[in-house]
């Protein structure tokens, strides 16, 4: 399908005319965008490196090191997005030079990412909330225009000659909710083709990921057109954070996994595909976290999205911002499982996974991804069900060189069942808190899982349990971890009886109904629970003491501390 494009405005074209197209030596191979996607699949992102405003290692990873796409080439992943942040490096107008040196870096990295055989997409990235931003009031839409031009066309001729491994994404996640927003972004998706092409080099066969607003596949359904009268194969890139609740740990939501869940996740990759159904498709960013969702809630979505995904024709690229999957100084995985359940997705297998409440009605969460004991009770044997999904259980290991044997533990229909004399290994009735040992589960096929053995407290406030909300500050509230170390769940419950925020949330079930939402109103670090100045602020707006629960795991009634912010 060919591209064609109306924009050639008198500066684009005088722009392009000052210019001597770029030329390569030796040749380059066309590919398909239904190929160059098929072999996207599945993909990783190189997150909050060189996107880190204002420059690379500013945020929370240090500098590219080339080992980091060794490790994502030995988990199996087959292409990387790499996300660029041009913003700082862009000169003034009317030229918009960018600097070579940072040029030349982006040209390393990805030489460093194609030199593994990855595939790889390159885009602008947070100039989308800056410069480029052509809803804000009294934007100039066509200077944004001129400057995205320029810059895009000096990428193209720095990354001309790259092979056909490489593909262009022309922006992040732009910013816009109408139809008229929309149709800026159409012209800007020609605008980005006209500059690569004008470049030369190998550009004009070069795959390409259109945008639509947002990167959402909502408003793409709804009004991305593609501009035409262009040779590059060309595939549509959107991006996938949903439910937002779950994804986000808002307003409580800790449970995923439901039939109504799943059918929601399909009904929205199969959506778009409809509307687009001769269009290679990739979802360039999509993540659950470890950071704050559930293991075994975690584990069911990831697999299920990948499925689905497949199921739909669609590649997938795991947001990763070097906090959540890969510790990138270790080399470890921070969710090995994860890992695992993607890649396995991925290639086909069935895996199995453990389960856990999927109950929107329930007043407390299970999960089989641990085995929790509290300090004081008797140790008992543990049923843990499992979706074993037709395998069966190969064996389960305490340690790489510790085999349980079947003294330890049974295997009943879809329950395994641990034994009251392996338990007491690890957990009693006054055993210290904290993860006791991990277990790694094998099966016939498909990804290995895990089970952390728990014994858990109700965790302990180290000083005062209330004080007054100054507006535009959090408060840090030191705590002893008796267990998991971070909590589930926020409810926030001010004087009058009222939720603190979002009081819709009443017809929400029992675990979500008055609850506050990760980052905007709470968080934590190693020795405090935070109190977001978010928080602090709708409090002192509101005039009116908030009683804060927080909730830890396991989420059963009881194992939660209280903290009340007085107005």
């Amino acid at each position: 399908m060919k591209l064609q494009s109306a924009v050639a405005t008198a500066s684009l074209l005088a722009l392009a005319s000052a210019q001597s197209k770029l030329q390569c030596p030796g040749t380059f191979n066309p590919i398909s965008a239904a190929d160059f996607v098929k072999a996207l699949n599945p993909g990783w992102n190189l997150g909050n490196t060189l996107d880190a405003v204002p420059e690379e290692g500013r945020w929370n990873n240090p500098p590219v090191a080339p080992s980091t796409f060794d490790d994502i080439k030995a988990s199996g992943f087959k292409s990387i997005r790499l996300p660029v942040t041009w913003t700082t490096k862009i000169g003034p107008p009317p030229t918009y030079t960018v600097n070579s040196t940072w040029l030349e870096r982006v040209s390393t990295v990805l030489d460093q990412i194609t030199s593994r055989g990855f595939y790889a997409i390159v885009n602008v990235h947070h100039d989308s909330l800056e410069w480029f931003d052509f809803t804000a009031p009294g934007a100039d839409v066509k200077a944004i225009e001129e400057k995205f031009y320029r810059l895009w066309y000096q990428i193209g001729e720095k990354l001309g000659c790259k092979s056909n491994l490489v593909a262009f994404e022309p922006i992040n996640e732009p910013k816009g909710t109408t139809m008229e927003h929309a149709d800026v972004m159409n012209r800007m998706n020609a605008v980005f083709l006209k500059a690569i092409n004008d470049a030369g080099g190998f550009n004009a066969q070069r795959v390409v990921t259109l945008v639509g607003l947002g990167e959402d596949s909502i408003k793409t359904s709804q009004w991305f057109k593609p501009p035409t009268g262009y040779s590059n194969p060309w595939a549509l890139q959107y991006h996938y954070y949903s439910p937002y609740d779950f994804i986000f740990t808002a307003w409580g939501k800790t449970i995923w996994g439901s039939d109504d869940d799943k059918k929601s996740l399909e009904t929205d990759l199969k959506l778009i595909r409809q509307n687009f159904t001769d269009i290679p498709l990739v979802i360039g960013e999509w993540a659950a976290s470890p950071v704050a969702t559930e293991s075994a809630a975690r584990w069911k979505y990831m697999d299920h999205f990948i499925r689905m995904a497949a199921k739909y024709n669609t590649a997938t690229m795991l947001w990763d911002n070097g906090a959540d999957f890969l510790d990138r100084a270790s080399h470890a995985w921070r969710d090995p499982v994860a890992e695992r359940v993607i890649i396995k997705a991925a290639q086909g297998a069935v895996n199995s996974l453990p389960d856990s409440t999927e109950d929107a009605k329930a007043t407390s969460q299970t999960s089989s991804a641990h085995v929790f004991h509290k300090v004081g009770e008797a140790v008992n044997t543990q049923t843990l069900p499992f979706k074993l999904n037709g395998n069966t259980v190969k064996g389960i290991q305490a340690s790489p060189d510790s085999n349980l044997t079947s003294a330890d533990y049974s295997v009943s229909g879809s329950n395994i069942v641990f034994t009251t004399a392996f338990l007491n290994r690890y957990i009693n009735t006054t055993a210290t808190p904290g993860i006791k040992a991990n277990l790694t589960i094998s099966f016939s096929q498909g990804a290995s899982s895990q089970i952390q053995l728990v014994q858990w407290d109700i965790p302990t406030l180290g000083g005062a349990s209330t004080s007054k909300a100054e507006k535009g500050k959090d408060i840090r509230i030191p705590i002893t971890w008796k267990g998991i170390a971070k909590p589930a769940a926020v409810k926030a419950i001010s004087s009058d009886g009222k939720y603190l925020a979002d009081d819709w949330t009443q017809y929400l079930g029992p675990l979500q109904q008055g609850y506050a939402t990760y980052n905007n109103h709470w968080n934590w670090d190693a020795g405090n629970l935070i109190l977001t100045k978010g928080a602090v602020d709708t409090v002192a707006n509101a005039k009116k003491s908030t009683t804060f629960t927080f909730e830890f795991w396991p989420r059963v009634p009881g194992n939660s501390v209280k903290y009340t912010l007085t107005a």
